[in-house]
């Protein structure tokens, strides 16, 4: 199945949020402090990540931060 990666920022909240495919029911676990994995209830497939407190999270980061996420990301080929 082809997801689409969505992303969304609600800069009030302070919460950015990616999405794998549509919105869809989830439970959110907290993996790390405010970084929560979406995952579907059935499956247990992972369907989005958000965390909240976005931009404390990188004030004291200076290059990049790493999530201990693992997962594959591919373009999908154009529909002839």
């Amino acid at each position: 199945m082809i997801n689409t990666l969505r992303m969304a920022y609600d800069k009030e909240g302070d919460i950015f949020d990616i999405s794998l495919g549509e919105p869809r029911e989830a439970i959110s676990t907290e993996i790390e402090n405010d970084l929560f994995i979406r995952t579907n209830p059935d499956t247990n497939e992972v369907v989005g990540i958000s965390i909240l407190n976005f931009e404390k999270w990188f004030e004291d980061i200076k290059d990049f931060r790493t999530l201990p996420i693992v997962g594959t990301f591919e373009i999908p080929a154009k529909a002839a």
